[in-house]
């Protein structure tokens, strides 16, 4: 793909995507709604925002303190009302992250592939990334995952101003090479999230009311044990569905044993992570991107929720593994894309479906659930296979290791 033909191919799609926005609500994009978010919710919250404090005591206020400047920011762009300034800086930004791409993407040894994915794959997911913040979010996992061969700090800088908006960016380092990188990446996030939460607190009151608000949360219906819970419902399960902490949850029996399975899991895919990068031996310029997606398909499975803007973040970190020709994620990449897809007709085209666990609604969850789970296993599977090497033969060493490792990390202690 020609630079020319991918900027042809982004303001085509984001026309579309803006044309969808303005139809929002409008057969045959189901219930609509997806604009109410920003119309509402945010709006409300900037306003309790510029007052100096953050949504204390709000049930829906569930994000870091990171999230506040985020969601302060349309007030930069004086005459516009706070819902056309949102999706104006989001449109901004989503140009920032296909230009950081495709930069990358043009140097020696990487693929404009990257900037192609993110280019044609986000629109699948209609306009909603137009009404959600996560846009900005992925952007800060994006810069730090790229900025790792050039300046390990500022790597770890923009993954914990990501971490403090939204906490997964953090997981963008966890396949920096061990030794030195890793060392200055981490303590460079380290303390730039110190520094900024210090700020926040200094500027707002209640920065840490989100936790209380966090921990309530149930079992989303378009999570894997949603899928669960709808199919039970079909088997004669007695719960229901029901709004609670801004999202549609279920409710009755064993819906505390399905959220506690979750959390076991995201336990257990935590401990697999660790396990790898003990294991792990072979790194390539590719690795620190493939463990990012890896980690954040895990832990995105195993969540009690799973927004459909959560494949913003899916999609943004396929994209950075694609630019590499190192990359184990190709095929990782093209199911997370297909999961994007059907996630559109689960919200908001089939949402009704999904509310009810019609047979449509249900079948339609099992599919796009089946999908992420299947990407979340294979890309696992193929960076441990890539990473994880048995012992070296005699005659070799680590010393052998390190001279086919690539410039930027090879030097690492």
């Amino acid at each position: 793909m020609k630079l020319r033909t991918l900027a042809a191919s982004w303001a085509a799609t984001r026309a579309l995507m803006l044309w969808l926005l303005l139809q929002d609500g409008r057969a045959p994009l189901g219930t609509g709604g997806v604009a109410r978010e920003v119309h509402e919710l945010y709006a409300r919250w900037y306003g309790v925002l510029a007052g100096g404090s953050f949504p204390a005591g709000d049930r829906l206020w569930q994000y870091p303190p990171g999230a506040g400047p985020v969601l302060l920011s349309p007030g930069l762009l004086p005459g516009l009302t706070y819902f056309e300034a949102f999706v104006a800086l989001t449109l901004a930004t989503d140009l920032l992250v296909t230009a950081v791409l495709a930069r990358a993407g043009t140097r020696a040894g990487r693929s404009l592939r990257g900037a192609g994915l993110w280019t044609a794959a986000l629109p699948l997911l209609l306009h909603i990334p137009l009404a959600r913040y996560d846009v900005q979010v992925t952007a800060l996992a994006v810069l730090s995952l790229l900025a790792l061969s050039r300046s390990t700090r500022a790597c770890g800088a923009f993954a914990a101003l990501g971490a403090l908006v939204k906490v997964w960016p953090a997981l963008a380092l966890i396949g920096t090479p061990r030794g030195r990188t890793t060392k200055e990446a981490w303590t460079s996030a380290a303390v730039a999230a110190g520094a900024l939460l210090l700020v926040l607190a200094a500027l707002f009151r209640d920065p840490f009311d989100f936790l209380r608000q966090q921990s309530g949360r149930g079992v989303q219906i378009e999570s894997l044990g949603g899928t669960v819970l709808s199919f039970a419902h079909h088997a004669g399960w007695p719960g229901t569905v029901g709004y609670r902490y801004g999202a549609m949850e279920f409710t009755g029996p064993y819906v505390p044993a399905v959220a506690a399975a979750l959390l076991a899991l995201t336990v257990a895919a935590l401990g697999a992570l660790l396990l790898w990068r003990l294991r792990a031996r072979h790194w390539t310029p590719a690795t620190p991107y493939d463990a990012a997606l890896a980690a954040v398909l895990l832990f995105t499975v195993t969540s009690r929720v799973i927004s459909p803007q959560y494949l913003v973040w899916l999609i943004g970190l396929a994209a950075v593994c694609l630019t590499s020709r190192h990359t184990t994620q190709r095929p990782v990449a093209a199911l997370v894309t297909a999961a994007a897809a059907v996630s559109a007709l689960a919200y908001p085209v089939l949402y009704d479906d999904v509310v009810a666990c019609s047979w449509t609604g249900s079948l339609v969850m099992l599919v796009r659930n089946g999908l992420l789970v299947t990407a979340a296993g294979l890309s696992f599977q193929r960076l441990w296979t890539a990473t994880v090497r048995p012992a070296a033969p005699a005659g070799t060493g680590p010393a052998h290791d390190a001279h086919h490792l690539p410039a930027e990390t090879a030097s690492a202690p």
